[in-house]
């Protein structure tokens, strides 16, 4: 099992600001970082001040923040950002949690640091972009490749092949004409990466692609032979989204 990336995904490398007071602080993220091959360390400072000038002149896609720093805390530096990076808050102080997941951090590490937890969080920021990626990609037209992680293998697949995609308890099954293919990811969060205007939530556990339906019939939708449930709450959304893609295709 695995998760869907995009073509354009695959081989990604975050490029991270470190901001620490602390030296001894910076040198032990920036180790951790190094030992990950989708990280690098594209700059590091010891101050709020210092770090707002990186990012006007830097491309940053991920902040490891340390929230106890003179003059400006990370926290109140993160709040006068109009456009953040992903930021994994780093302290030695566990209490501002809360206030730091209402700034929509990816997480919180408690020093002393453990590679488990810096990895687990690295992979969860790596994920993030991903998705946010895809979502572009998908709103700019881009390329319809995508690949399905499983392991360290990649498998390429064509989004527009794709029949339905069907929810299980912790996993989806991604079905084609003549495969499927079991990742591990929220349907949300496939959702949100897949083009709106191919794609339809027909209930809870099952996402169409719209130009596969060969009919639609009661509250059933009929893909490739397949009878389909739809919500009830649904329905009329389905009926107004088939009448429109057919308009916009002719």
């Amino acid at each position: 099992m695995g998760e869907i990336v995009s073509k354009q995904t695959s081989n990604l490398l975050l490029k991270c600001l470190i901001v620490d007071d602390e030296p001894i602080a910076i040198k032990g993220v920036a180790n951790f970082i190094n030992q990950l091959d989708f990280l690098e360390v594209a700059d590091t400072c010891t101050s709020a001040m210092k770090a707002t000038e990186i990012l006007k002149t830097k491309d940053i896609d991920l902040m490891f923040l340390d929230i106890n720093m003179p003059m400006l805390s990370g926290l109140e530096f993160l709040q006068s950002l109009d456009k953040s990076p992903l930021t994994i808050l780093t302290t030695a102080y566990s209490e501002h949690a809360l206030e730091g997941f209402r700034l929509n951090v990816v997480d919180y590490l408690v020093k002393p640091l453990e590679f488990q937890r810096f990895f687990q969080a690295a992979n969860k920021a790596l994920s993030i972009f991903q998705s946010r990626l895809i979502l572009q990609n998908s709103k700019d037209g881009a390329d319809a490749d995508m690949y399905i992680r499983q392991g360290d293998t990649f498998q390429r697949i064509i989004w527009q092949d794709i029949l339905f995609v069907e929810g299980m308890q912790n996993y989806l099954k991604l079905h084609f004409k003549e495969k499927t293919f079991i990742i591990h990811q929220t349907m949300t969060s496939l959702e949100e990466m897949l083009p709106k205007d191919a794609f339809f939530r027909i209930h809870q556990s099952y996402l169409i692609n719209t130009h596969k339906i060969d009919a639609i019939s009661g509250g059933r939708v009929f893909i490739d032979g397949k009878q389909l449930p739809i919500s009830r709450y649904r329905k009329e959304a389905l009926l107004k989204a088939v009448v429109y893609i057919k308009l916009i295709s002719k």
